[in-house]
């Protein structure tokens, strides 16, 4: 690790950890796009053999990563999906695993449709009601997987108390920090075991790259991921590595904007006659406003509150003609880049989630989900402003 003092603060660090300086003495992290190394002997067991097992850029990505989240041990991979892939390898037929009942589709689709026969028992759950984490564990319970908050209903789920069930029944704890980044949110100081991104959105930041990651700080669980990391053959790119250690170095920056805009534009819909609910965890009638108040704080200990608003327009409204209207707000699935993203999480990110489920979760047709991004927050008031009034 490069030589950090303890006192160091966390934006320094993003641009300092795994940024060494080699002996060409380039400013920046090397790319070394290779796929093989040269070994100096048959039966040499050097660091560096064959790039699905790792290199000097997925090595330095690494590092940064473990220290975005106070982990011991981080593990970099191909996209989110592969890295949630990886957690549920983790266990064998006969374990029991419980879910975020309102979790990102993709995750319902990897469990219903690929995992479903693999033995391994999946139950979502309302994971923000202790009392239904504590009735639905069963002795097989191996692990409980948070979304906090949640995609996109915004669900927040108390991190600190639910690892103390878990630590008192002997479960793991993961916790999907894509939606708060690790500068809003730290789950294994939390009490969580596993952390898991998807680093394609905030760390990555620029939706120019797509990866995954995971930081833990149990051995025997980083012996199980460094296994099923290197044998799936799940790394990403070494560019895409460099690309993202290029991106780190803003993630303070970046996210703070994203947040601060994103807290002005909720206030703004909720004066919206044409909006008929604003979910976002900054406003004082959110379910879960005061756990987002206790969890979710920054580097500097401010609480923060996220840069996803979901919002529901009123049935008169077309969201397609909603959609054209748009020019700085681009339609497309994904969050956390510096451009703002709307989505339609009924008919997009949640389209594999049956009907009725997403009736029951409360996922509308006129539900919309905006990823706020760092452009002038006026211009973007304007600009739905102009969607959904004219």
């Amino acid at each position: 690790m490069s030589k950090t003092k303890n006192n160091t603060k966390f934006s320094t660090k993003t641009i300092h950890v795994g940024n060494k300086i080699d002996e060409t003495g380039a400013a920046v992290t090397p790319l070394h796009l290779t796929s093989t190394f040269r070994q100096p002997t048959f039966s040499s067991s050097e660091k560096f053999v064959y790039s699905r097992t790792g290199g000097p850029t997925i090595d330095a990505l690494e590092e940064n990563f473990a220290m975005l989240e106070d982990a011991k041990y981080s593990f970099a991979f191909a996209s989110g999906m592969a890295a949630m892939s990886a957690i549920f390898l983790m266990f064998k037929p006969g374990d029991h695993v419980l879910i975020s009942k309102n979790v990102y589709g993709g995750v319902f689709r990897l469990v219903t449709k690929v995992l479903n026969n693999n033995g391994v028992d999946f139950d979502f759950i309302d994971t923000t009601d202790l009392n239904v984490i504590k009735k639905t564990i069963r002795e097989s319970t191996k692990l409980i997987h948070l979304e906090t908050p949640s995609n996109p209903l915004l669900e927040i789920t108390d991190i600190l108390a639910v690892s103390k069930i878990c630590k008192s029944n002997k479960i793991l704890l993961s916790v999907d920090n894509t939606f708060m980044s690790p500068y809003g949110q730290k789950p294994l100081n939390l009490g969580a075991d596993i952390v898991m991104h998807s680093t394609t959105k905030y760390i990555g930041g620029h939706s120019d790259v797509l990866s995954g990651a995971l930081m833990v700080n149990d051995k025997k669980s980083a012996e199980k991921i460094t296994l099923i990391q290197n044998t799936s053959g799940a790394l990403p790119s070494p560019f895409d590595a460099w690309l993202l250690l290029r991106s780190i170095k803003t993630l303070s920056l970046r996210v703070e904007k994203h947040f601060s805009n994103t807290m002005k534009i909720a206030i703004w819909l909720k004066k919206q006659k044409k909006v008929t609910r604003v979910i976002y965890p900054g406003l004082k009638e959110h379910p879960q406003h005061s756990i987002a108040k206790k969890q979710q704080k920054n580097p500097n200990g401010n609480t923060v509150f996220g840069g996803i608003i979901s919002f529901e327009l009123e049935k008169s409204i077309n969201i397609n003609k909603f959609a054209k209207k748009l020019n700085f707000i681009t339609l497309a699935e994904s969050l956390g880049g510096v451009k703002t993203l709307i989505s339609c999480p009924y008919s997009m990110t949640h389209a594999s989630v049956p009907k009725k489920e997403k009736e029951t979760l409360g996922i509308t047709k006129n539900l919309l989900r905006l990823s706020v991004g760092i452009e002038n927050v006026d211009d973007l008031i304007s600009e739905l402003d102009l969607a959904i009034n004219h």
